[in-house]
């Protein structure tokens, strides 16, 4: 598992986003990741879904992020 924050986005969005993010410049790629790592970090929601599925709270984190576009 790649502990490089953009990677580990990267692997949590379905593969239409992957593509798509992968397409940006690394520097929105960055935000995004980082964005994604807060999102992890502060949604207790995600603690419950963690402890049953690590992968599905990381893509829950990363479509929560698409979805805001905000970042």
């Amino acid at each position: 598992m790649s502990t490089d924050p953009v990677g580990r986005f990267l692997t949590a969005l379905d593969p239409d986003h992957r593509k798509a993010i992968s397409a940006k410049p690394r520097e929105e790629q960055e935000r995004l990741a980082a964005a994604w790592e807060r999102e992890l970090e502060e949604d207790t929601e995600l603690d419950s879904l963690d402890e049953l599925s690590p992968p599905a709270a990381e893509a829950e984190a990363a479509r929560r992020v698409l979805n805001r576009g905000t970042g």
